[in-house]
């Protein structure tokens, strides 16, 4: 049985059939959430397999870049240290999980290739397992948004249910992103690099180190259109206490609902291309 679906996957009877494959893929990926997670949580093991200290190193360095940053810019914008250090460390921390998640997106299928064509598992399960393994790396940075919680008293002010309903917002847009640069990937390999270097102009587009000033000019297309400042919005400014943006949830929201129409819709037309592409 599952061979004869295997092989289905391959042929088409029309969008509408087309579409039921697309969502029934959807279903038993949404069912097999926990071969996902298994396989995000292997990645994470065999990554750091035989080093003494695992993940943590990587938590390691982005703490010594969050107060070399925090210092640096603490003196370049003249804000004081105790307002600069949260702001960096929490952009960092959170701009990490969504840079990291859409670039290693771009692999998701690719790196799968032998398991897509030998197995009939739903492709989804990949794209899930990136957003996954690169969650598992959140949890290991958490170490550093703790201590910046506590150490500059944000646990006074923070609206964490607030800051939660961001950051479940944020996942479900980074994963339609990763759906579709893995799509797009698959069959143009020079995609990914394309994807690093849009994201690490974004970087230094995004707030993630400097605090944005009057919005006015530049600034307020910068802060407007760009959404990767509302994804850091959404987790950051209520964790230090401040309201995000009025346009934040809205703007998150909207991308979700036309990202997610747009990602589903290539991969119902690509979904039975996708191993050929491979």
């Amino acid at each position: 049985m599952e061979i004869t679906e295997h092989m289905l996957r391959t042929g088409s009877r029309g969008f509408r059939d087309d579409l039921a494959r697309a969502l029934e893929d959807l279903r038993r990926s949404g069912q097999g959430l926990g071969l996902a997670w298994s396989l995000a949580w292997h990645d994470v093991v065999s990554r750091y397999r035989g080093s003494i200290l695992g993940p943590f190193w990587i938590t390691l360095s982005m703490a010594v870049m969050v107060l070399g940053i925090g210092f640096l810019y603490a003196e370049l914008q003249n804000i004081p240290l105790a307002t600069t250090l949260p702001f960096v460390a929490l952009g960092i921390v959170f701009w990490g999980l969504i840079s990291q998640t859409i670039i290693e997106g771009c692999e998701s299928f690719v790196q799968a290739s032998g398991m897509l064509s030998q197995t009939a598992l739903p492709m989804l399960t990949f794209v899930w397992r990136t957003v996954l393994r690169n969650l598992a790396a959140l949890l290991h940075h958490m170490v550093i948004v703790v201590a910046v919680i506590i150490g500059f008293g944000l646990w006074r002010t923070l609206n964490l249910p607030l800051a939660l309903a961001g950051l479940v917002l944020v996942l479900i847009n980074i994963s339609w992103m990763c759906l579709l640069t893995a799509i797009i990937s698959a069959r143009f390999r020079d995609i990914p690099q394309i994807v690093m270097s849009i994201m690490q102009f974004s970087m230094f587009m995004t707030p993630v180190f400097w605090q944005p000033g009057a919005r006015v000019g530049m600034m307020d297309a910068v802060l407007t259109w760009n959404p990767f400042f509302h994804m850091l919005d959404a987790i950051r400014a209520p964790l230090m206490g401040l309201a995000p943006e009025a346009s934040t949830f809205p703007v998150l929201i909207g991308m979700a609902l036309i990202g997610w129409v747009v990602a589903f819709g290539l991969f119902t037309v690509t979904r039975r291309r996708i191993v050929h592409y491979l």
